[in-house]
């Protein structure tokens, strides 16, 4: 199966995952070229015609950080930048992967026997972890896949880029997987802007280590509360379990945790389990190697806290825009700072560049920034008046990107302002 790929730098409801199919003809005209392109470089590459194309969003998450794969709702929305793929089934058990960046080379291997190196980031990964996913409903058999990578997410990712609509944000729910949509002030527009620092999350413990604090936190605040802890594996079951609010459970973890780190020893005395029990049993897989995993701290508390009032924070968003008071804008900017604080302070998943980044964007006139993302590099995404955007987008692009040490490789798409955008789709020959 040769396929080549183009990325491109420029009312609540249950929902049945879907990608819609389009014709040629129903692309917008600046789509089509790009679709016309990608044929050329197709055929040039592998001799013969695409059969099919998707297109599938990049996303922002406006606030909900780390706590999709705690069971709780989270904000984001699909850019109008996205990635195209040109496809054509053949009769081999060959895959062919190309990228019509030269800097990604081309990529063959056996589609009856993938082997998916976790250790390095290669571009290749993400489309085999999806391959694999479905040797084994769309959205959900995504974040599943993920976890070939060993990265251990919560579905946000692939939600929103399956169930966006243009023009709104959406409140993402799990279990089951819901929608609400959530309509965004009109006088304000959404940055995004690149640190350009890079994490890979699939080849770090960082992401993972985080996943099972918040984990081991819903084990002990199950056991202090006399649950039933071991089927317990999110921090929202806890509170659901319990029948009590966000707020509550915030005062439920100043009872029952300490604010200094876990051993693992600690934690097997009050669960009453054995090192073994743990490492096998409740972490991860790249997390519970017998060494590493006796070598590791668990900051129980302070992960706890940071997704409780996380979670609270997409509840007061989203309601602050349904009734959008006359500072709408400053009344989200203010949670999206909070947001960004917590995930300094309390996640340690924020980096210095994030923090000078989001420093820099309140101070030419955001009202709020945040990263974006699992952290530790990546992007931030601040909420920016309108009328001030020409100054904002010159000021930050001055003060952080133009630095005088040249410290950075910023590129053309390192920074800009984005409306909500549509989901995946598919396009076939007209």
């Amino acid at each position: 199966m040769p396929g080549t790929l183009e990325p491109y730098h420029s009312g609540e409801s249950k929902v049945q995952p879907r990608t819609r199919s389009l014709s040629w003809r129903e692309a917008l005209p600046v789509l089509h070229d790009r679709l016309l392109k990608l044929k050329e470089m197709f055929t040039s590459k592998f001799g013969s015609l695409p059969k099919f194309y998707v297109r599938a969003p990049g996303r922002v998450n406006i606030i909900g950080e780390h706590i999709d794969y705690c069971g709780y709702s989270v904000l984001p929305m699909a850019i109008e930048q996205d990635i195209l793929i040109a496809v054509e089934p053949v009769k081999t058990h060959t895959l062919h992967l190309a990228n019509t960046n030269p800097l990604y080379p081309d990529f063959s291997t056996s589609a009856s026997n993938i082997q998916i190196d976790k250790t390095k980031p290669l571009w290749h990964n993400y489309f085999l972890c999806g391959f694999k996913g479905i040797q084994v409903e769309l959205a959900e058999i995504c974040a599943k896949s993920e976890h070939y990578i060993g990265t251990e997410g919560g579905g946000m990712d692939q939600s929103i880029s399956f169930l966006a609509e243009e023009g709104t944000a959406k409140l993402i729910e799990f279990n089951p997987l819901r929608t609400t949509d959530v309509k965004l002030p009109s006088g304000a527009v959404f940055v995004i802007a690149n640190s350009c620092v890079e994490m890979n999350k699939a080849a770090t413990s960082h992401f993972n280590i985080r996943v099972m604090e918040c984990r081991l936190a819903a084990k002990l605040l199950a056991k202090y509360k006399n649950l039933q802890w071991d089927g317990i594996l999110r921090l929202e079951e806890v509170q659901t379990k319990l029948g009590v609010s966000l707020e509550e459970m915030l005062l439920v973890i100043e009872d029952a945790l300490h604010s200094e780190p876990y051993s693992p020893e600690e934690i097997c005395r009050y669960l009453g389990i054995s090192l073994e029990d743990l490492q096998t049993q409740i972490l991860s897989p790249n997390t519970q190697d017998g060494e590493s995993a006796g070598m590791l701290i668990f900051k129980l508390y302070q992960r706890a806290k940071h997704v409780y009032s996380e979670a609270a924070r997409v509840l007061q968003f989203k309601k602050i825009c349904e009734e959008a008071p006359d500072n709408t804008i400053q009344l989200l900017g203010e949670l999206m700072n909070q947001s960004h604080m917590s995930c300094r302070d309390m996640y340690e998943c924020s980096c210095p560049e994030l923090d000078q980044l989001v420093d820099t964007c309140r101070k030419f006139g955001a009202q709020g920034s945040r990263l974006t993302g699992a952290g530790w590099g990546g992007c931030t995404v601040s909420i920016v008046p309108a009328d001030k955007l020409p100054s904002f987008l010159a000021n930050v692009h001055e003060a952080y990107y133009q630095r005088s040490d040249g410290s950075l490789a910023p590129n053309k798409q390192s920074l800009f302002a984005t409306k909500p955008g549509g989901g995946a789709l598919v396009f076939l020959e007209a």
